[in-house]
């Protein structure tokens, strides 16, 4: 095992904290390590962003990598880290062989960031207008492909405890492969509650979601044909403005100022475009994991209107920050009623504060998830013992990819 503590990511993408909940997460796991003294290296395939967050002024160091190089693994070995994350499954995919040929004693972590496969397997029931079932998922390709993933790493990492159970209740994965890890924030103090705008200060009602991600743009689809015009309806003077990064052409043509329906685009700063208005709205039909607006929500006093797929995973036992309801005329009738009532608004703030404080602050999980990790360091050897499912795909990985991956390595160079 190293004395000095090495930690390398290899990222899907280059972080963008600013542009989805995705690159939050990410600066979370990069602050937790940074606090056990690791050394940090985030390499990735992913060309260069505009709004990538600056590593190095977090003192982490940057590296660019390609798929299907050997370069890779000259790279990986010079650097030799003690615990290698993957950024999604996809990323496991491209670089997990690598990782345990040259450097077999390395810890594998799986970072899921959220259950592709059931988000997928929902967006295909949905759009074939049928009610999604649990089977779904045995007919998915890509849940084929994830779970392999999951198996192959030594600890994959679930933001939301509906989809832990699920795994192990759907795919029989054991619970010791599993870290539930959600996001990790700091609780609201009284003080910084009084300090945010009051009910009287704020107006109109916002959505906010990376339009990089179908169940965002579908969300505001659905807004601007079915909900708003029910929304205006109950309430005429009403406005709604919408935010995103990376908005379409397809996205902005929906901007209309004689319906109060504005599409912003990208946020300067989310936290205080949130902050200032009274609802949030999130009308999500089809998704998986935490949904990093309604939380952002909640840490900003804002109340939201939402459904039981935007909701999932958050409640625990604890009342809405807000409404959950998945019928259109409920939904716009909560929305006015959040909106218009003082009392049932100042309510659904406080449940807000109470979620994050009890449900996602960072004390009830950043000590043990450092022992766990040192744990398994320690108990490797024995630890990968007894996931023989993994270590077969992992074999098998070694033998197929291996060759798949030099071939296309050799094609690359005669073009």
């Amino acid at each position: 095992m190293n004395q000095v503590k090495i930690l390398l990511i290899i990222g899907f993408v280059w972080p963008e904290p600013k542009s989805s909940a995705a690159g939050g997460r990410m600066m979370q796991l990069i602050s937790l390590f940074k606090e056990e003294g690791y050394d940090i290296t985030f390499a990735s395939p992913a060309m260069d962003s505009v709004y990538m967050v600056d590593l190095s002024a977090l003192n982490v160091r940057k590296e660019s990598v390609l798929l299907n190089s050997s370069s890779f693994d000259v790279f990986i070995k010079e650097l030799n880290p003690s615990i290698v994350l993957f950024d999604r499954f996809m990323i496991e995919e491209q670089f997990g062989w690598r990782v345990a040929e040259s450097c077999p004693n390395a810890l594998r972590i799986l970072d899921t960031e959220d259950l592709h496969s059931l988000r997928l397997a929902r967006q295909r029931a949905f759009k074939e207008m049928r009610k999604f079932e649990l089977t779904d998922l045995l007919k998915e390709d890509v849940a084929k492909r994830e779970i392999a993933s999951i198996l192959r790493c030594d600890l994959s990492l679930m933001i939301s405890e509906f989809e832990m159970d699920l795994l192990k209740s759907v795919f029989k994965i054991d619970k010791y492969l599993l870290y539930y890890l959600p996001f990790l924030l700091e609780p609201i103090d009284d003080l910084q509650l009084n300090d945010l705008p009051s009910f009287e200060e704020r107006k109109d009602f916002v959505f906010i979601g990376n339009f990089l991600h179908e169940p965002n743009w579908n969300a505001v689809q659905y807004l601007k044909e079915t909900v708003w015009p029910l929304i205006k309806k109950g309430f005429p003077e009403g406005k709604l403005h919408v935010y995103g990064a990376y908005p379409s052409q397809k996205v902005m043509q929906l901007h209309n100022t004689k319906e109060g329906f504005y599409i912003m685009g990208r946020a300067a700063d989310a936290h205080e475009v949130v902050k200032k208005a009274r609802v949030v709205l999130a009308p999500l039909r089809f998704g998986a994991g935490l949904k990093g607006k309604l939380v952002e929500a909640m840490l900003c006093g804002t109340p939201s209107v939402t459904t039981n797929i935007g909701a999932e995973g958050m409640l625990g036992s604890f009342s809405w920050n807000g409404v959950i309801d998945d019928d259109p005329q409920m939904f716009a009738k909560s929305a006015v009623v959040l909106y218009q009532n003082k009392e049932r608004w100042l309510k659904s703030q406080l449940n807000g504060v109470r979620i994050v404080s009890r449900r996602f602050s960072k004390e009830l999980f950043a000590d043990d998830f450092k022992k766990t990790i040192q744990s398994l360091i320690i108990n490797l050897e024995e630890h990968r013992l007894g996931n023989f499912m993994g270590a077969m795909l992992q074999h098998h990985t070694l033998t197929s990819t291996r060759y798949m991956s030099r071939w296309i390595e050799e094609k690359n160079k005669i073009r």
